[in-house]
């Protein structure tokens, strides 16, 4: 007989606003905690110094975990000019500084070049991969870490006004795809102004349809699940896949779905789709020619 799973079978999702000083790790473990949920992912790493929208997978929501991750995202940051760090952000070390302090004109005239797809370099204190090593491991032993460039989109860039910035600092707002390091954004920016810049503020206020404005802190979620059950907490699984078209199925089309059989349906539409039965998610699909094929299945 196998080995009962422990923790409480609990599927939905919890848009978290992550507080600065935690790692997104330590945030789904509080929550593991609170919730004493079986299954828990998270939806998009954010560094310690960074606040705002985490998106909490729990049960089989974290099958869902790659479609937020690939959702558009929007950061407001603000950058310190003159200084650079170990890890392009407030947290590292000073490795560099200089006199010059572009003006906000001259920071507002390089942002087009910035904008639309971009080659942009990870920082050495990252997640990516070398080797088969964690780049910021490397980076903490010393090691010279050499990353590729990749291929990433910002759709928009601005200058936003803060009233509580110092006299070298600018704030910025940016809407971004999958990928998008702000800390080398901040660096580069830096670069292309003659001068350094490293990232002093950060919050996330968006993923996909997870939006600041409903996002509960950790401190929150301890008081509704001391005063309801958890499930009665978490929103829907589907909350992740609402910019995804949904297509209808009967009790028996949903059946076979479910077992991995493709499904003919009266749709024209083609790509992906995600599969309803008296309004229960059933499966993301890859729709064609009349056909559905089974990519992601959940049970709920």
């Amino acid at each position: 007989m196998g080995r009962r799973r422990r923790g409480r079978a609990i599927n939905g999702w919890l848009n978290i606003d992550k507080p600065q000083g935690l790692t997104s790790t330590q945030v789904v473990g509080r929550v593991r905690r609170l919730t004493e949920a079986r299954k828990i992912g998270h939806g998009g790493t954010l560094d310690p110094l960074a606040t705002g929208v985490l998106p909490v997978a729990l049960g089989e929501a974290t099958k869902a975990i790659p479609y937020v991750m690939d959702a558009s995202k929007v950061y407001e940051f603000v950058i310190r000019w003159g200084v650079a760090t170990d890890t392009d952000d407030a947290e590292g070390a000073v490795i560099e500084t200089v006199a010059e302090r572009p003006t906000p004109e001259q920071v507002a005239a390089v942002l087009p070049a910035f904008t639309g797809e971009i080659e942009q370099v990870p920082p050495a204190y990252s997640a990516v991969r070398v080797g088969g090593a964690r780049a910021y491991d490397l980076a903490r032993q010393g090691e010279t870490v050499e990353l590729k460039p990749r291929r990433v989109v910002i759709d928009q860039l601005q200058i936003v006004n803060d009233p509580s910035l110092e006299p070298d600092e600018t704030a910025l707002r940016m809407l971004c795809g999958k990928g998008t390091y702000v800390r080398s954004l901040a660096r580069d920016l830096g670069r292309e102004l003659g001068t350094l810049g490293h990232v002093t503020r950060l919050r996330r206020c968006r993923v996909g349809p997870f939006d600041e404005a409903t996002a509960i802190s950790l401190d929150k979620l301890e008081e509704l699940v001391h005063s309801a059950p958890p499930e009665q907490t978490v929103l829907p699984v589907e909350t992740a896949l609402d910019d995804i078209p949904a297509v209808a199925l009967t009790e028996g089309e949903a059946s076979r779905l479910k077992q991995g059989q493709t499904v003919h349906v009266p749709q024209r539409r083609e790509g992906m789709v995600r599969a309803m039965a008296d309004d229960v998610l059933i499966a993301v699909c890859e729709l064609m020619d009349g056909r559905l094929k089974p990519l992601r299945v959940f049970n709920l």
